[in-house]
């Protein structure tokens, strides 16, 4: 079966961004990575900033999908729109950890164009938009906004680095303790 040499280069990228980081990761490194000639990258890619922002619109775009997808918008409960999005790092740490420590690690990359770094921002518009309503409500600590995100998405990324590493034995019960204990952080 063939497979996509596109698609090849892709999750190679995506591999060696998150291992590597940008800076530290070429375009040969990645044709190697995917089996493909240094040449073959140039036919999909104009450069290694264009693979670059690709990639991260494509794994934001996702990572904004999964989240939104059925979000419960208009739900009074906080704790249920919590949970909702909660869950949808889960679900989407679940099946693209990869793209998880490469979005975090590069969402400010110098490399970043507009269109990513608006999808970035817009992605974040929905922890905003939750932190301003449970903040008006008295219900989440009046702290600035990007604090408590990175108090929960930060402490997410860590405990999923561990588990990876086998520091931390995943459990059925083991992200619901840890949802208790990021939504016990930023609430009051």
């Amino acid at each position: 079966m063939k497979v996509d040499k596109r698609k090849r280069i892709f999750e190679a990228s995506l591999e060696l961004f998150s291992e590597r980081g940008y800076d530290a990761t070429t375009l040969p490194m990645i044709a190697e990575a995917a089996d493909v000639g240094a040449g073959t990258v140039y036919r999909y890619f104009k450069n290694k900033e264009a693979l670059l922002n690709e990639l991260f619109q494509e794994y934001i775009g996702r990572l904004k999908e999964t989240i939104s997808l059925n979000y419960p918008e208009n739900e009074e409960d906080l704790t249920i729109k919590f949970d909702h999005l909660f869950a949808g790092m889960v679900q989407f740490a679940d099946k693209n950890i990869k793209a998880v420590y490469f979005i975090d690690s590069h969402s400010h990359s110098h490399a970043l164009n507009e269109k990513s770094t608006g999808m970035y921002h817009s992605l974040l518009d929905i922890y905003h938009e939750f932190i301003a309503e449970g903040q008006e409500k008295k219900l989440v600590k009046p702290l600035p906004s990007y604090a408590l995100i990175v108090m929960v998405f930060g402490a997410f990324i860590g405990c999923c680095k561990y588990i990876q590493r086998g520091h931390i034995k995943e459990t059925e019960t083991l992200m619901d303790h840890f949802k208790e204990c990021c939504w016990d952080a930023i609430s009051l």
